[in-house]
């Protein structure tokens, strides 16, 4: 077994990461709960407007750290070296319990229920196995399948998992421009058109309670978009970090942006706020296309989105076990986590690990919206503590600072970060107070953890 990761990825691979990990499924299911919430055409766009701008200008800031931070492991590490080993244990511990493997749950989930629309066996409602204490659908067993398929391929190497997602970005980005470039020749319906921001317009509210409400809402664009840092992750297997790392976060986020806005002008532009709202199972491309089209077009867009958030499980499944890694390196978690594996030179028990972990979630928490707010919640708050962290490595260490970032985007992301967190507290505090539960119960674990190796230092 080898101890090192090795530098394999090039700016376009980075970029590939950047665009297939963020664009999974949530941009074809999330409008319909972003219109319910918000209740008006004009202000669904504007969501995912403040999403893009939170996430670009998000991704902006984390240069900063990218360039003057060299050592490996990404937003762990910044943590690590913005504050200390409790914070970055608790990023880890975080992203282990709930941000990464319950995001990979959600987007297989999510595979799982494209596969029924092609194959009504695979459902939610049936149940291969009806115990008292768990019940099994068809649809969760092909989400599990999906995941130890996937985890499988990236334990293989580091090439056979970018490969996979070079496939799936390249298939998933031509695709949507596809669906665009149709949509706007076929589905363009300027009596809906006018409707629409007619009523807008004339309809729109500027209280507070509606600007939390807005907040709220854009925790599902925010999920459609949240894991452009992945690629900070694997900073180990990226060549010429400083330079690709950023470009890719630049690129990869202005690009999912663009993609996103253009298939939401598609869909108010095609459809009533109603049909939005209401589009079956909230799958809001696939009522769009099957009103172009028909039955054609459902098949058609089910197989893209399947495309889609199979690349997105791929990416989150490539990048996240690298963490855990780099925390065993750290003697912060299970030594056999550091281990890297001679001929494949990817960390297999981190793989494992994380795979192990996500099936869980598949399997006693298959619903979808709920393991959104538990994931978004959790990244927000590690997301804002990183960009606060901006400002205290340069206070801290001035003299190692090579360079600065524009401090207006780390002001904006950690104020409208923070309003983002507000209003999630306000309006979803069950699921609020779950989350930090999970977040506060790695204080003791560390603790324990910290006590168990200085005692195994003094045996020694």
């Amino acid at each position: 077994m080898s101890s090192e990761l090795k530098r394999t990825l090039n700016l376009k691979d980075s970029i590939s990461v950047v665009v297939g990990s963020m664009i999974g499924c949530g941009i074809f299911i999330v409008s319909a709960d972003i219109a319910r919430q918000v209740n008006n055409t004009l202000f669904l766009l504007i969501v995912w407007i403040i999403a893009g701008l939170f996430s670009l200008s998000g991704a902006i800031a984390y240069a900063e750290p990218v360039l003057n931070i060299k050592d490996d492991g990404g937003q762990y590490i910044f943590l690590k070296k913005m504050y200390n080993d409790l914070i970055a244990f608790l990023y880890g511990w975080s992203l282990l319990l709930v941000i990464q493997t319950a995001t990979i749950a959600a987007v297989c989930i999510a595979v799982g229920k494209f596969f029924g629309i092609l194959f009504p066996q695979i459902s939610s409602h049936n149940y291969l196995l009806d115990l008292p204490l768990i019940k099994v659908s068809s649809q969760q067993v092909c989400a599990l399948i999906i995941c130890i398929i996937l985890t499988f391929i990236n334990s293989r190497g580091i090439k056979y998992g970018v490969i996979t997602q070079n496939i799936f970005t390249i298939t998933k980005v031509l695709s949507i421009v596809g669906i665009i470039l149709f949509g706007i020749l076929f589905g363009f319906n300027y009596e809906t058109i006018n409707i629409n921001f007619t009523n807008t317009i004339s309809s729109s509210n500027f209280s507070f309670s509606y600007l939390e409400t807005i907040a709220t809402a854009t925790v599902g664009a925010i999920f459609a978009m949240v894991t452009w840092n992945n690629i900070t992750f694997i900073s180990a297997e990226v060549k010429n970090p400083e330079r690709n790392i950023p470009k890719s976060l630049f690129w990869g986020v202005v690009t999912v942006i663009v993609l996103y806005l253009l298939i939401n002008i598609l869909y108010t532009c095609s459809m009533s706020l109603d049909q939005i709202k209401s589009a079956p199972e909230d799958i809001v491309a696939v009522a769009l296309m099957q009103n172009i089209t028909g039955v054609i077009g459902k098949i058609i867009i089910s197989i893209i989105i399947l495309i889609s958030a199979c690349g997105s499980a791929n990416g989150l499944i490539m990048t996240g076990a690298r963490v855990y890694y780099q925390m065993a390196k750290d003697k912060l978690l299970f030594r056999r986590l550091a281990i890297i594996n001679r001929k494949t030179k990817v960390p297999v028990n981190s793989l494992i690990l994380q795979c192990i972990w996500s099936c869980v979630f598949i399997l006693f928490c298959g619903n979808y919206s709920e393991l959104l707010d538990y994931v978004i919640y959790a990244a927000l708050i590690f997301y804002v503590l990183t960009a606060i962290g901006i400002f205290i490595y340069r206070h801290r260490y001035k003299e190692n600072i090579i360079k600065k970032v524009n401090s207006l985007y780390g002001i904006f992301f950690i104020l409208s970060g923070s309003f983002i967190i507000y209003s999630i507290t306000i309006n979803k505090f069950g699921n609020s107070l779950k989350t930090l539960i999970i977040i506060g119960s790695g204080i003791p674990i560390y603790y324990i953890w910290k006590k168990i190796k200085q005692q195994k230092t003094c045996i020694k």
